[in-house]
């Protein structure tokens, strides 16, 4: 197969083999995200359906439920930890503040439901240890959407098929006028230390080129270099407003990466080779077109635009159909928790880089 034909094939579902089913799925956290892209996502796909929804606010979840149409149980947290209508729903997908994913996963485990968590997986590492041990007697993915992306997963066949020869450097960049796209209030939870972690970039944002180049090599990071800064107000309570790091993967690959609360929403992923690269753009922020473009030593280039023009709801529907096809079937399931645990050390080790001005290996 020429490069050109293997690039149209990205549509294909490489992972696929569920015929029938349906995973029945409790949404847990009704903010934007999950409105917006979670809940239509769910619509869209094969598998899933969503027939329970829980949040702070009772009434909110009622609200919501009425307008879906398989969706009869709406809870309160309390009423979702205290196992009321457990027998509503299957698996169960958090997508709350950083800080509260713990809380949540330790719910849906002690009712032995399956558990698709929102990235970053906690505020911080030891957080995120004792989730992946309370997620230990039940199936838990982190939310990694980018893995299931079909040109992502093109990228990390073609490095591994070696069409650019040894990888040599990655360049990513993710950015996005936080107070714009998000929300206006600069007294959000992503702004708030307690909530996000160690800050509002690079745990939000930084956290996709790492963790996808990680995907794409099939590698991970060893030691981390970083700077970062923060200017306006909104920013005064975490350090990274703007950030740039670098990261030194266990296959000798070098990689380069910015990210901003604060820039034109903007995204890709260039993996350099010695005989090629592959340039993902745009990425990342659901922005369309996002096309993958292979170029060769002989200056041949391949360009593929898959045609797509909803990112977030086609990633995320492959993304619902992905753990719902594992999950039905009693398949093991990726990214898992301890996946998930290496960019919550990498990230960890990134923002104690920046602080201290040296390079930190990843623990």
């Amino acid at each position: 197969m020429s490069v050109d034909d293997y690039l149209r094939s990205v549509r294909e579902r490489d992972w696929e083999e569920l015929e029938s089913g349906t995973l029945r799925l409790a949404m847990v956290g009704l903010g934007w995200w999950t409105r917006e892209q979670a809940i239509p996502a769910v619509e869209a796909s094969r598998f899933c359906e969503t027939t329970a929804l829980v949040s702070s606010s009772g009434d909110r979840a009622a609200e919501l439920a009425a307008e879906l149409p398989n969706a009869e149980t709406a809870m309160t947290y309390d009423e979702f930890a205290d196992g009321e209508a457990t027998e509503a729903y299957d698996a169960v997908y958090i997508c709350t503040p950083n800080a509260r994913h713990l809380t949540h996963a330790r719910t849906a485990a002690e009712h032995g439901k399956a558990i698709l968590c929102e990235k970053p997986m906690e505020a911080t590492v030891e957080r995120a240890e004792a989730l992946v041990d309370a997620a230990a007697d039940v199936p838990l993915m982190v939310a990694y959407r980018m893995q299931t992306d079909p040109q992502v997963r093109r990228m990390r066949e073609l490095v591994e098929d070696g069409a650019v020869g040894d990888p040599v450097a990655v360049h990513g960049h993710m950015s996005q006028q936080l107070l714009d796209v998000v929300s206006g209030d600069p007294d959000q939870w992503r702004l708030d230390p307690e909530l996000a972690g160690y800050g509002a970039t690079v745990m939000d944002l930084g956290i996709y080129p790492l963790n996808t180049a990680r995907f794409v090599l099939d590698a991970d990071p060893v030691s981390v270099t970083a700077q970062m800064h923060s200017e306006d107000e909104a920013f005064r309570d975490v350090p990274d407003q703007y950030a740039t790091f670098t990261l030194r993967f266990d296959d000798g690959t070098y990689a380069a990466c910015t990210s901003s609360q604060h820039g034109h929403l903007s995204g890709h992923l260039r993996v350099v080779g010695t005989e090629g690269e592959l340039l993902l753009e745009h990425t990342f922020l659901g922005q369309a077109t996002q096309r993958l473009v292979y170029r060769t030593l002989e200056g041949r280039e391949a360009v593929i635009d898959d045609g797509r023009r909803d990112l977030f709801g086609d990633e995320m529907t492959e993304e619902f159909d992905y753990f719902a096809d594992r999950v039905l079937r009693g398949e093991p399931l990726g990214p898992d928790g301890e996946h998930g645990l290496v960019d919550m050390r990498a990230l960890a080790a990134i923002y104690e880089a920046a602080e201290t001005g040296e390079e930190v290996s990843v623990q």
